[in-house]
């Protein structure tokens, strides 16, 4: 239980962060996007990272690599917003 939770903090932290290093105009608009895209990258690099057996079953993803995760998450989520398979909340 307390892995997740880290997980949770760390992608909050990162989604923010990514934002900060992903300027654009297909970025996620709000507050609860961005962190939703952010513990969504923490999550990501944590299933990787166990998965190439970097991390224990019990262990979660650092801020680096979460921030990284972010990112990747990011850029998918620019991408499917770009190409308009899916639309941008924040332009109602």
């Amino acid at each position: 239980m307390g892995g997740i939770i880290w997980v949770i903090v760390v992608g909050f932290v990162a989604g923010i962060i990514a934002r900060l290093l992903s300027p654009g105009p297909n970025n996620p608009s709000g507050f609860i996007l961005t962190t939703v895209l952010g513990i969504a990258g923490a999550f990501l690099a944590t299933f990787i990272g166990q998965a190439m057996g970097y991390y224990s079953a019990s262990q979660g993803a650092g801020f680096v690599t979460a921030t990284i995760g972010a990112l990747i998450v990011l850029f998918i989520w620019n991408r499917l917003v770009a190409s308009r398979v899916i639309s941008d909340p924040g332009n109602r």
